[in-house]
């Protein structure tokens, strides 16, 4: 597995590993099996893992820590804070307050079993609590050595600017995908005048880029069910844009989740693509997608395949919690 480099000089491999699916959200997950996952993405070199303090709440940080024990210094972890849930699961709201900063980083800290986080994501921004005052907490830590590098997840650009003013980001997490392409709109050109690396979250579109969803065999807790771009009419089109996909694919030889993700990669160094997981099978796939090198007919090819408007429906049923 080769590596790249995020912003200012964190150095991750090029393809990551999401947690989140590992305990909530895809249905019920298996703690032994997700174990398993994890000890094989060390073999691979897929050494990028991606938690957040929300998933379960506060399980897949657990996991990951027991994970990690003896091993820490083999993993470059990142964890964010910001979607505040109580231990029963309920949701608390968006918090950047500067005093719930320093609590949810320690909280993070004890459950992960580690003195410090890599890379801290404000995981989404609190329009009640000035983006300086969130950010100047997040610098204290960094100088405290509780925090290694800082990132940003699905800010507007103009305040990816001013959290930036106040201390450099390293990398802001968005999804990013074939089907899902706004941060071309701005965002990526804004990263790389600020020397900000792009962590592509969802580079699968959740799953729909692989070929293999079928929504009604999906856990009934699985959220995919209530996402707009599963339901209906959308679902029906964007499948017909991953049938194109997957004829490409098929001509190379490889999966259509593996062509999705080697898309992803080619849009540039600077972004490093997570797909999630709790599967060994398909963290095999995801990690060989990293020697998949495309050419400029392939990436015209998808283009044409997947147009960017043609994609049909919003990434979440609610998106006001999205670019603040």
């Amino acid at each position: 597995m080769r590596k790249r480099i995020l912003g200012d000089g964190l150095e991750v491999s090029a393809v990551g590993l999401g947690c989140m699916g590992m305990s909530e959200f895809y249905g019920p997950g298996d703690d032994a099996e997700s174990l398993k996952v994890l000890d094989r993405a060390l073999e691979l070199g897929v050494t990028f893992w991606d938690t957040a303090d929300m998933y379960g709440p506060f399980i897949n940080e657990e996991l990951l820590g027991r994970s990690l024990k003896g091993r820490r210094d083999r993993v470059v972890l990142a964890t964010k804070f910001g979607l505040e849930r109580r231990p029963d699961g309920s949701r608390a709201g968006i918090n950047g307050r500067p005093e719930y900063v320093r609590r949810a980083c320690e909280a993070s800290l004890k459950r992960l079993g580690t003195d410090h986080i890599d890379l801290y994501y404000q995981h989404r921004v609190d329009v009640n609590v000035p983006i300086e005052e969130t950010w100047g907490a997040l610098a204290e830590l960094v100088a405290e050595g509780k925090v290694r590098h800082l990132g940003i997840s699905e800010a507007a650009p103009a305040t990816v600017r001013r959290a930036h003013a106040v201390h450099p980001i390293t990398a802001g997490q968005y999804e990013y995908s074939l089907f899902t392409r706004f941060p071309e709109d701005e965002l990526l050109a804004l990263f790389r005048e600020l020397n900000i690396g792009l962590v592509a979250y969802s580079p699968l579109s959740r799953g729909i880029l692989t070929g293999t969803v079928e929504v009604d065999a999906l856990a009934a807790d699985d959220f995919r069910r209530h996402n707009p771009r599963f339901q209906g009419d959308n679902l029906a089109q964007n499948a017909r844009l991953v049938a194109a996909v997957e004829e490409l694919a098929a001509a190379k030889g490889v999966t259509t989740g593996q062509l999705a993700l080697a898309w992803v990669l080619a849009q540039g160094d600077d972004v490093v693509p997570i797909p999630g997981t709790k599967r060994l099978r398909y963290l095999e796939e995801n990690a060989a997608a990293e020697s998949l090198e495309l050419t400029a007919e392939d990436l015209a090819a998808l283009e044409k395949a997947a147009p960017a408007d043609a994609v049909l429906g919003d990434r979440y049923p609610d998106m006001s919690h999205l670019n603040r």
